[in-house]
């Protein structure tokens, strides 16, 4: 005859969890068949209905739903196996589960974390076709109803939606399926205080180094290796909790072009560095050699002896200084006042010119950082956000 009308409907009582790892979702749900049999039916003027347990399954014909793509099922069974049948007089019956669900779910992760995901749980008879069992939504797209109270730690659930459609085999033929549709769209808040804010403060701390003198070479060059480090410390966090896709994500735009800032910072520094050494090159040229032993200023003295020398007069250096502390402690032993000693002088001299001295000092190439730097930053901030969200 007439292939046999079997009404759905579900109630969901939870989304249990989202694994972007594993490209799945969990649910748990309570599925009602709606069918008529007439050999069921019995004559009563005092049961509306009779209601039986699992027990009963085993002796007629129910159903063979199954959910398409998924990869666990189970029906609960405690305290006993979560399943009720309730026949009707006139032969209708009511089948239904209490059933978790793990099923695939397709996610593009090229927006991630601004992304909005589409899931679908996929209902369909197994061995009947459209010529045998025909499914439908008992009560069209009120069929689907939720909890009020469900919600997730990464996402928030935009829509559920039920919808129909019709599947092909090539060896059986076409069959009904019934979809469950939801929406998740990802809570930005976690990725902005674990990913995005602390590769926005790496890449300003980066900058610093253009304020700091640019002969206090072990300052600027520790400074732009640890935010290096740093950033790549939170790249490689933020791809471990991720598939290995094979497509740019979002979170690796902005990560990547945040690295190349604390990386060119770093570069910048050996521009400066170098620059710096040419010209101190062609001063030590011009100057000459006198009696045997350089003469230098206080650029030359601080290269050689890690010392920093503030005054303008030339200072003759043997080709193999001794070490700042060993000059300390030398000039402690004698007795001369310490008033009167030229390294007090100069520490008092450092002291009041501090900001006049790192001034004077800067490369243009530190001057120019500044400015260009942070404003290529905050436009490429600006055009990120504004595309993404």
């Amino acid at each position: 005859g007439s292939p046999i009308p079997v009404g759905i409907d579900v109630q969901v009582e939870s989304i249990d969890s989202i694994s972007e790892v594993d490209m799945d979702f969990t649910m748990t749900l309570y599925l009602r068949h709606y069918w008529k049999d007439e050999r069921l039916s019995f004559r009563s003027n005092k049961n509306k209905s009779m209601t039986f347990d699992g027990r009963l399954i085993k002796k007629i014909w129910v159903p063979d739903v199954f959910f398409v793509h998924s990869k666990r099922s189970f029906i609960h069974d405690t305290t006993v196996e979560n399943i009720m049948l309730r026949v009707y007089p006139d032969g209708n019956v009511l089948f239904s589960l209490r059933i978790t669900v793990s099923a695939m779910c397709f996610m593009d992760f090229s927006r991630f974390p601004l992304d909005t995901q589409n899931c679908s749980l996929e209902l369909e008879s197994y061995a009947y076709n459209e010529d045998d069992l025909m499914l439908y939504w008992k009560h069209g797209n009120k069929s689907l109803s939720t909890d009020e109270h469900i919600s997730l730690s990464q996402f928030f659930i935009e829509e559920f939606s039920a919808s129909s459609g019709l599947a092909f085999y090539s060896s059986t033929g076409w069959y009904n399926r019934l979809f469950i549709n939801f929406a998740l769209r990802r809570h930005i808040f976690f990725f902005v205080l674990q990913s995005y804010f602390p590769a926005m403060l790496m890449v300003m701390l980066s900058w610093v180094s253009f304020w700091i003198d640019r002969r206090a070479v072990p300052a600027r060059v520790s400074l732009g290796i640890t935010t290096v480090l740093t950033m790549s410390t939170i790249m490689t966090g933020v791809s471990a909790s991720m598939p290995q896709v094979s497509y740019i994500k979002a979170v690796d735009v902005y990560l990547w072009i945040s690295f190349l800032f604390v990386f060119l910072s770093v570069i910048e520094y050996a521009a400066v560095n170098y620059l710096t050494t040419i010209e101190e090159r062609k001063q030590l040229k011009k100057r000459g050699k006198a009696s045997g032993m350089y003469s230098m200023d206080a650029v030359q003295a601080m290269a050689f002896d890690g010392c920093y020398h503030d005054t303008d007069e030339e200072m003759d250096l043997s080709p193999f200084p001794e070490p700042c502390e060993e000059n300390e402690t030398r000039a402690s032993q004698t007795n001369i006042s310490n008033a009167d000693t030229p390294r007090l002088k100069r520490k008092r001299s450092l002291k009041g010119n501090v900001g006049r001295i790192i001034l004077q000092n800067n490369h243009v190439i530190d001057t120019y950082s500044r400015v260009i730097f942070p404003s290529i930053y905050i436009v490429f901030n600006f055009f990120y956000w504004g595309l993404y969200i």
